[in-house]
């Protein structure tokens, strides 16, 4: 099985202003130059990234600038809208350590996911190995291949953990797919990519990866961990606007998907509208059919570039390291307070996000309480969940358990 990547990634452009050699924070941190970039501080105390993630201020002026083109220019400046796409992607690839190439824009983590389970070659009798707890996003497209004669086989969790072992005990010869979430929406354990990967392949099985919960705050090295299958959201922790997000399949495996969606920007004579014939592209923008959400590329590619400026000059595992520290901050502040703490001990499968409980106190009730006081968390896995960003700060968190004491 090939499951390697053809090409190392191209290092985006930054963002027009930015001067990519010079750590534009200067005499201060990465984070507190990240905080003036998310107007949302000045006003609310902000946990629910995991939901919808406030925009960044890059985000907002990119959007702004093209709305403000779109009303004065119309498409007489879409050649750089257009532009824009191959900067979104090239900035995941320098995000991802992968291949631009292998990377195509989506509307959404469904989508991407749908494309892959409508487009595998599938045969009566495969089956598709999933964690039980999965957010519907990544089982229903699955499930959706059962009129296929597909089974999909879910697997019970340990609390809130997702054991390798016991995915892979549900593997046999029919097994194609193993599909999972990088880190969990509801607990916030993130599970050994490298590991499963590593293990999957070794079965001649291949790994989908959920990545909406984990990408930008958590490293992903695409040549050292040759996931197969992709897709991730802008909305969340990319600070990004809704409805758009990138997908990636790897070129081994493009030329035995089936396209379940084509149109004119599917070949590679997508603007020669009058003698245009049924050549697919040969990368992944393939499945980009149509036209795209020019607005919403532009801002979530804007956003991305704050993550690769702290990657590019603070290393690849800062970001990571900030938010395990704020939300770790958290997690012990809480268990002060005699709240009942769904995390992980272990480091390696921590995430920014922390889902408790206080007891006798309703969670829906701690939620509108928060938000009564300026402080934004969300109820999901039975308790409240609070996810933590990396220009979240300390007082931020003594907001909420001032709040809860």
């Amino acid at each position: 099985m090939q499951t390697g990547q053809s090409k190392t990634f191209v290092p985006a452009e930054p963002y027009e202003g930015a001067e990519s050699h010079i750590p534009p924070w200067k005499n201060g941190t990465p984070w507190e130059w990240w905080r003036l970039k998310m107007p949302i501080h000045e006003r609310w105390a902000y946990f629910d990234h995991a939901a919808v993630a406030p925009l960044s201020r890059p985000a907002a002026e990119a959007i702004r600038r093209v709305a403000d083109q779109a009303e004065t220019l119309g498409d007489t400046v879409w050649p750089k809208w257009a532009a824009n796409i191959t900067q979104m992607r090239n900035r995941f690839a320098e995000l991802l350590v992968g291949d631009p190439d292998d990377l195509f824009v989506v509307p959404n983590t469904s989508t991407g996911i749908s494309l892959v389970a409508e487009g595998f070659p599938w045969k009566v009798g495969d089956n598709v190995v999933i964690p039980d707890g999965e957010f519907p996003s990544n089982v229903f497209p699955w499930l959706n291949q059962q009129h296929r004669g597909v089974t999909v086989r879910i697997v019970p969790r340990r609390g809130s953990r997702v054991e390798i072992d016991d995915l892979l005990e549900k593997v046999d010869t029919r097994t194609r797919i193993i599909a999972v979430s990088w880190v969990g929406y509801a607990s916030g354990f993130r599970i050994d990519l490298e590991d499963l990967v590593k293990r999957a392949h070794e079965r001649g099985v291949l790994v989908f990866v959920d990545a909406i919960q984990g990408l930008g705050v958590h490293p992903l090295d695409l040549q050292k961990i040759p996931i197969d299958f992709l897709a991730a959201d802008g909305h969340k922790w990319l600070l990004g606007p809704e409805g758009v997000g990138i997908a990636m399949i790897a070129a081994s495996h493009r030329p035995m998907m089936r396209l379940p969606i084509v149109g004119w920007n599917s070949v590679r004579s997508a603007h020669h509208f009058s003698h245009s014939s049924f050549e697919l592209k040969d990368d992944a923008s393939r499945y980009e059919a149509g036209s795209a959400n020019m607005i919403g590329i532009a801002g979530l590619s804007a956003s991305v570039e704050i993550f690769l400026t702290v990657v590019r000059h603070c290393g690849r595992e800062a970001i990571q390291s900030r938010v395990l520290e704020l939300s770790s901050y958290l997690a012990q502040g809480l268990q002060r307070l005699g709240a009942s703490v769904d995390r992980e001990p272990l480091e390696m499968h921590q995430s920014g996000i922390v889902t408790f409980q206080l007891p006798g106190r309703d969670p829906n009730d701690i939620r509108q309480l928060s938000l009564a006081n300026q402080v934004v968390v969300s109820c999901r896995g039975g308790g409240v969940r609070a996810s933590v960003h990396a220009y979240n700060n300390v007082a931020d968190i003594d907001r909420l358990l001032h709040l809860l004491r």
